[in-house]
């Protein structure tokens, strides 16, 4: 099984960069046999706006841009996702939101979990991105870790989290790792396939 934690902001100098490597770090002691994490950053696909006619549920992953086709492929192998989103003026990042508009069946009934920042902790895209996830019935987990880009994100320079973050984090963790496993083998034993 393989955990996604999704850099999502493109601008430079983007502080989730940092954000997802801590994740990643934090997600060591999680790792095993059967479970992976890995950061996919959002910035490394250079995806173009959606314009095309035929909405993305509609192509069944037959995309013909190339970034789009890769970006697909990346989604396509995750079993679940950490979100790392920040928050833009009170909303969703417009390239973070155009990469989910962008694909369809890649997110369908897959679990995720949040990791945001923002003045007040991005707590309000959080939860504007409750409802976008909710059309692909993915499984958003209520555990989330929301960083103060004052007190603990430094200019782009890193990340300096405040102590209780560790047991947030661990807490967010274990449910993504815990619900991924559950799903998986659920759906494997839908399908009559290993998980």
């Amino acid at each position: 099984m393989k955990i996604g934690i999704i850099s999502g902001s493109i601008r430079e100098g983007r502080n989730s960069a940092h954000v997802a490597q801590w994740v990643k770090d934090s997600a060591a002691a999680f790792e095993s046999e059967d479970l992976s994490f890995e950061v996919i950053a959002l910035a490394d696909y250079n995806l173009p706006l959606l314009d095309s006619a035929a909405l993305p549920g509609m192509l069944n992953r037959a995309y013909t841009d190339q970034a789009q086709l890769a970006w697909g492929q990346k989604i396509d192998e995750m079993d679940g996702f950490i979100l790392v989103t920040p928050e833009y003026n009170h909303g969703v990042p417009g390239a973070l939101k155009n990469a989910f508009d962008s694909l369809a069946p890649e997110w369908n009934a897959k679990p995720i979990a949040f990791v945001s920042y923002g003045a007040d902790g991005g707590v309000r895209a959080t939860e504007q991105w409750r409802q976008i996830v909710a059309n692909f019935d993915m499984y958003d987990l209520r555990a989330t870790v929301a960083l103060s880009l004052f007190e603990e994100l430094m200019g782009g320079n890193g990340l300096a989290p405040m102590e209780r973050r560790a047991a947030e984090i661990e807490g967010l963790l274990t449910s993504i790792s815990t619900t991924t496993r559950i799903l998986t083998a659920g759906k494997a034993a839908v399908l009559g396939v290993n998980a």
